[in-house]
């Protein structure tokens, strides 16, 4: 498996209150608060399997074992994670393998628009293909230096910043890339198709003409 590199103490210092800004509507949190829907499964890591699949360059699926998976190359990004429950958590250091080495090595057709990213019990969450790409995704197996636990994600789960939380689901199991948008698991049910905290796109009353797929 990929691994943090050694950490120096007291490497990162954290931010002064007077140095916050949090998108708006949004308050500090200290801690990680545990917040999902449904049970946490159960790791089987001679089950597991990370497939990418839809419209592939190559038209084929591409698959690899939870050894094969966490054998890629592993990097570091320190990012705020803010929940559309109004907790925004600041200042973390996420390791894993970048959204964007995924797609370097199955990319997607050319016309390729947007991605759904699978998890377990069949959730998913729809994303832009330019959000995906971002050189802030990523597919995170640590925090802060230490595993992910299984109720905040293990052995997987997407980080993408610059969006709200629920964008980047936990215990994650493959990309679908996609031609045309299509909402999500949350997003069927009254989420913003984009899910921006900075311009506050929480529900999909919010949505602007663009925003989400058409009908």
């Amino acid at each position: 498996m990929g691994q943090p590199a050694e950490r120096e103490s007291g490497e990162r210092a954290t931010r002064g209150a007077t140095d916050l800004q949090l998108p708006p509507g949004q308050r500090l949190q200290k801690g990680w608060p545990v917040t999902h829907y449904g049970p946490v499964p159960k790791f089987r890591p001679e089950r597991w399997e990370f497939r990418v699949f839809g419209a592939t360059a190559d038209g084929g699926k591409h698959c690899w074992t939870h050894e094969e998976f966490t054998a890629l190359p592993y990097t570091t990004v320190e990012a705020d994670l803010h929940c559309v429950t109004k907790f925004s958590m600041i200042g973390a250091e996420w390791g894993g393998i970048p959204a964007r080495t995924v797609v370097e090595i199955a990319p997607p057709a050319p016309d390729v628009t947007h991605v759904m990213v699978w998890a377990e019990y069949g959730f998913s969450s729809n994303l832009r293909l330019e959000d995906f790409t971002s050189d802030r995704t990523l597919f995170a197996t640590h925090k802060d230096g230490e595993l992910l636990t299984a109720e905040h994600g293990f052995p997987l789960r997407l980080i993408v910043p610059h969006l709200y939380a629920w964008k980047g689901p936990k215990w994650v199991r493959g990309v679908e890339y996609m031609t045309a948008d299509r909402r999500g698991f949350w997003e069927e049910r009254g989420y913003h198709n984009v899910g921006d905290p900075w311009r506050e796109q929480r529900y999909s009353y919010q949505e602007e003409p663009g925003d989400g797929p058409e009908l």
